[in-house]
């Protein structure tokens, strides 16, 4: 086993979202155009995206070097040509290494980090993108602050167990926060095991 191997990570939760995202992102995206991807974590979605999404130009990032390590192997393993080297990027820090995308996917980072990494991920969006440029969340949300599901609510005290400053956000307060930057909110999509995928487009 070399060395890419051994870093490339595996989650599981990544192997079974990972088609119904690109679905949605194949309806959503705009092509072509440069794709940034925050938290990209292993790096499976990365591969997983750029291979369906061969028109756009994907940019993994992630903020923890480990990662960054597993998203390299995935990337080396694949040989994708649009598939960029990953970069180190933590949203809570300026200036971003990109100055500009058509679109910025997160997927799973919004519950599982601090408040102040919500607000870094929408002010950077709000300067990235122009008009029309899409922002795509993917996670677990409450709706009217209740939960959509028990799994959901053990999954929010697990979370706040680990870290007081982590949990399960509502989602009306994040499209409130979003909105403030000039972030409209464009539609929610019920995903499988009680997740939602949240659009928003930049206004002019």
């Amino acid at each position: 086993m070399t060395m890419g191997e051994r870093a490339a990570r595996i989650a599981p939760a990544a192997e079974r979202n990972k088609d119904p995202i690109l679905e949605m992102l194949k309806r959503v995206l705009p092509a072509p155009g440069l794709v940034l991807e925050i938290a990209s974590g292993t790096g499976q979605h990365a591969v997983h995206f750029a291979q369906g999404l061969p028109n756009v130009q994907w940019q993994p990032s992630d903020p923890d070097e480990a990662s960054r390590e597993s998203i390299a192997a995935w990337r080396e393993k694949a040989g994708l040509p649009n598939l960029l080297p990953v970069i180190e990027l933590d949203v809570r820090r300026t200036p971003w290494p990109v100055a500009s995308a058509a679109a910025i996917v997160c997927i799973n980072m919004i519950h599982i980090s601090p408040i102040a990494s919500t607000h870094g991920l929408l002010d950077g969006a709000a300067r990235l993108l122009s008009a029309g440029g899409v922002l795509v969340l993917y996670g677990p949300y409450k709706r009217g602050g209740v939960h959509t599901a028990p799994s959901n609510e053990s999954f929010d005290m697990q979370l706040r167990s680990q870290n007081p400053e982590w949990g399960v956000r509502d989602l009306e307060r994040v499209i409130e926060l979003a909105a403030e930057r000039g972030l409209a909110f464009d539609e929610v999509v019920e995903m499988p095991a009680n997740n939602l995928c949240v659009v928003f487009r930049r206004t002019p």
